[in-house]
């Protein structure tokens, strides 16, 4: 199985050593966190890996992630598109703010929005857990200070949109998948990826962006503009 390896450590009961499964310690855990967390901070994507031998598959299948072998890490790296660095700078200049809705680790996504240039000076990064713990009222008085959610979910991504939309903010939000249907439904511009997109989300935008490219949507709000003018 494999999964976010600070989720999927705490369901590990031993790790596997050369070649032979040992003892998962408390301080094993501890050296695993560590190495995962700098492995975020330098804007790597990382996974946990781990694996069960069954004789024979359970009946109930729901409780099968249990007692598991730790195996290792796998880091990815996704870069951003060249293009994508001016488009944000450009969005800012014409009083637009870009924001960061991602199931990443908040050390991932942290580094990958400073080097986007979407964090900067106060702005602030939270992830899904501390999100929750705010209330609807703090989340309206705090949203335009956060610049990138991490690990949230799809209940979390309609919460964002509707304490924007309480400050009177004009929301486009951009999706692919099932689970960001609702959130294209309430934003007042849903925006579907046209390559990478499911057909349930492009059902639920209003748009649906043919190239998946965030640039593009910079260059039709600059003909939008130029057009309304």
């Amino acid at each position: 199985t494999k999964g976010a390896a600070e989720e999927l450590i705490e369901i590990c009961t031993k790790i596997k050593n050369n070649n032979k499964d040992e003892k998962f310690t408390a301080e094993l855990k501890k050296q695993i966190k560590v190495a995962c967390n700098k492995l975020a901070s330098e804007g790597l994507r990382t996974l946990g890996l781990a694996t069960k031998k069954l004789n024979n598959l359970p009946q109930n299948e729901e409780n099968i992630e249990n007692d598991l072998t730790f195996i290792g890490l796998i880091t990815m790296i996704d870069p951003p598109r060249p293009e994508v660095y001016k488009a944000i700078q450009t969005c800012h200049e014409a009083g637009i703010r870009v924001i960061m809705i991602t199931g990443d680790h908040k050390l991932t996504a942290t580094a990958i929005a400073k080097d986007l240039g979407i964090l900067q000076n106060n702005d602030i990064a939270i992830s899904g857990d501390e999100l929750n713990k705010m209330s609807d009222e703090q989340l309206a008085k705090d949203v335009n200070k956060i610049c990138v959610f991490a690990r949230v979910s799809p209940e979390d991504k309609l919460r964002i949109i509707k304490a924007l939309k309480e400050n009177e903010e004009i929301v486009a939000m951009t999706g692919d998948g099932v689970n960001d249907s609702p959130a294209l439904k309430s934003a007042d511009i849903g925006v579907a990826m046209g390559k990478g997109g499911t057909y349930v989300a492009k059902d639920a935008a209003d748009m649906i962006l043919l190239d998946d490219n965030f640039k593009t949507i910079e260059s039709a709000i600059f003909e939008g503009r130029r057009g309304f003018r």
